[in-house]
């Protein structure tokens, strides 16, 4: 082995954490928080591809102390003037900086219009040379749930594979509002151009990591009326869980003539596929699968967390009046001056 001189960097991989962004602004003395937001897909899919949502959902009250207390600190530290944006991971209660960037990122619009507080115009304040306290901002406490979902391109290229993973592959993005995080997350995967199916047949294959996780998550799409196809290896974990499946031959293990996930999924009987990567190249199983999915236009998620948020909401979303952004805006505003006894 050769020997290596110079510094070395060494990266640890942190497993099953929640991924938490922070867009803030900073004077160089004080910071204001602007947005704490929570990726549905877990720590490791790129910040660019996964869905967020404001405010976070699963944060303790201690968590969310010390993720506000590591921003303000970092903001100082490294003379920010502007905007700050911090990417942090929660794992086992412990709080991690993954990156902290002193400049906007892709997120400021997305948090200002879901909490009204203009960060652009704020930052550009600051860079004149105002305080954050000349600014008068109020922290906003936004009292519905905001989701951004990345607009993906894998349809409109043949035989691209759909995973999720820390290469950014999205080319826009989507938001929705709503007054509960299960209707926001069905309005923004539908403006995306994914909408939730919510009956019919469900596929599940994953990988061996995830078996313990897809039963919870079957259980609740056969409460929802969903038909449960799964490979042998996910349909006996689920059979071991109670729930009735029927089992489907993958395409390296089929004898010839014998149908496929891939055939029932390009004859378009199947609604929803739940497939989590095991392996990769072209001839894999898995990839077989998502590019059937692909081209059938039969919604395919790639993560065990992704699917979870979009079982919560096929199961909860409820409709609502449609109301521009501006007219949310204003209702959230005004509930909040009321809620202090007046404007002052």
């Amino acid at each position: 082995m050769a020997a290596v001189s110079g510094p070395v960097l060494i990266d640890r991989f942190v497993e099953n954490a929640i991924e938490i962004d922070v867009d803030a602004l900073c004077d160089g003395t004080d910071v204001f928080v602007g947005a704490v937001m929570q990726h549905v897909e877990e720590a490791g899919v790129h910040s660019g591809d996964s869905s967020c949502v404001l405010p976070a959902q699963s944060l303790t009250l201690a968590n969310a102390l010390e993720v506000e207390h590591v921003v303000r600190r970092l903001g100082p530290a490294l003379g920010v003037v502007g905007l700050l944006n911090v990417q942090l991971a929660i794992a086992d209660q412990t709080v991690y900086v993954l990156e902290a960037n002193p400049r906007a990122s892709r997120t400021v619009p997305f948090a200002s219009k879901a909490t009204g507080v203009n960060l652009v115009e704020a930052a550009c304040r600051l860079a004149h040379g105002d305080r954050l306290a000349d600014l008068g901002l109020a922290q906003p406490r936004p009292t519905e749930v905001s989701v951004k979902a990345a607009v993906l391109p894998f349809a409109r290229f043949p035989g691209a594979d759909p995973v999720l993973g820390p290469e950014m592959r999205s080319t826009g993005e989507v938001m929705a509002t709503a007054s509960d995080l299960p209707t926001a997350f069905a309005k923004a995967e539908r403006a995306a151009g994914r909408p939730l199916p919510t009956s019919g047949v469900a596929f599940l294959s994953v990988r061996d990591g995830d078996k313990a996780s897809v039963a919870p998550i079957a259980a609740a799409l056969a409460g929802l009326g969903f038909e449960l196809v799964a490979t042998t290896g996910t349909a006996r974990t689920l059979r071991a869980a109670g729930l009735e499946v029927d089992e489907v031959g993958k395409v390296a293990a089929a004898e010839p003539g014998e149908p496929t996930v891939v055939d029932l999924i390009r004859e378009r009987r199947c609604n929803l596929v739940v497939n989590t990567p095991q392996g990769s190249g072209a001839r894999a199983d898995g990839y077989l699968i998502r590019e059937a999915s692909l081209v059938a236009r039969v919604p395919c998620i790639t993560t065990v967390s992704g699917a979870a948020a979009a079982v919560h909401a096929i199961a909860n979303a409820r409709a609502e009046a449609t109301l521009s952004l501006q007219e949310r805006i204003a209702t959230v505003s005004a509930a909040a001056v009321s809620a202090s006894g007046g404007s002052g």
